[in-house]
């Protein structure tokens, strides 16, 4: 393995375990942020404005707190405001491809379309372990059917591949590092930047204004800070030693958890063609955690 290697991925297998603890702690945001817009009446768009307000609050005063060194120079900044927006554009298009047909349906479309986009860019032949994930994610969400409209199917849809490719080009840019540039002042501060690009949008769906109790206060903090501040920070330092394509596939994670969620807290039943579809996802997960390429890596990452 060429030197190159050896020094820009040096721990491969714990970066595979911070990809891991994102896509686990993603699995906790649908059913806390769901919780937090019944308590509060918040839109779909307050609430990713919040989610991301509050992440990136939390980071920068962990970061005040500790006296950590806030990033510097053109590059580090640059790369700041790009994850800020392409953050607030996966939100934002997210939850209006949402509105238009279903949560299943629109995770099913930008879960599984996100991992397929970055192989693509990568021009790596994963095509195998794609078909067993996206076979098992189109199982265990499920095709809901409906009475909707096929331009209001068109339009979902549409929203929900700009959403994958705004996390399709988190995940690409963010396996890039800046130097500088930790993991934590980077989530912090383009998380920030993107609850304010998403303020306008909240604020014609419905406003941000909600009545404080302390159920919806302490949703929103659980919001910010599992599945946002922790996800994302572990997210983009699992990006350091992993392919790109690795962590998309770990993205996957986030719909097997939530279901998993759905089941025990919420009574939900998951019936043959769920569980299957469960099944396939653990074994994509796995054949891609070892993965001849991924092996290699780690080996090569124990040289030094």
């Amino acid at each position: 393995m060429s030197e190159t290697i050896i020094k820009a991925r040096p721990h491969t297998a714990e970066g595979l375990w911070f990809l891991v603890l994102a896509g686990a702690l993603w699995g906790t945001g649908g059913l806390t942020g769901s919780l937090l817009a019944r308590t509060t009446g918040l839109t779909s768009p307050a609430v990713a404005a919040y989610r991301l307000g509050t992440g990136g609050l939390l980071l920068i005063a962990f970061l005040l707190v500790t006296r950590a060194k806030f990033p510097r120079g053109r590059r580090a900044w640059t790369r700041i405001v790009i994850i800020g927006l392409l953050a607030a554009e996966f939100q934002a298009t997210y939850f209006a491809a949402v509105e238009r047909i279903s949560v299943s349906l629109a995770t099913l479309i930008t879960i599984g379309a996100s991992p397929v986009l970055v192989q693509l860019v990568e021009r790596r032949r994963a095509l195998v372990t794609i078909a067993i994930a996206l076979s098992g994610l189109t199982l265990l969400i499920g095709v809901p059917e409906g009475d909707r409209s096929l331009p209001t199917m068109l339009a979902g849809a549409g929203f929900s591949l700009l959403a994958a490719g705004g996390f399709a080009t988190v995940t690409l840019v963010g396996s890039r590092p800046v130097p500088g540039l930790d993991d934590l002042p980077a989530t912090g501060l383009a998380f920030t930047l993107g609850s304010l690009v998403l303020v306008p949008l909240a604020t014609a769906s419905g406003g941000l204004a909600f009545t404080p109790t302390w159920s919806g206060l302490g949703l929103l903090l659980l919001l910010g800070v599992g599945p946002t501040a922790i996800a994302y920070a572990s997210y983009f330092r699992g990006l350091r030693t992993s392919r790109p394509g690795t962590a998309a596939l770990m993205a996957l994670l986030e719909p097997l958890v939530g279901t998993a969620l759905a089941v025990v807290i919420l009574g939900d039943r998951l019936g043959p063609a769920g569980w299957a579809g469960a099944a396939l996802l653990i074994i994509a997960l796995v054949r891609e955690s070892r993965s001849p390429e991924t092996d290699r890596l780690s080996r090569a990452a124990h040289v030094t």
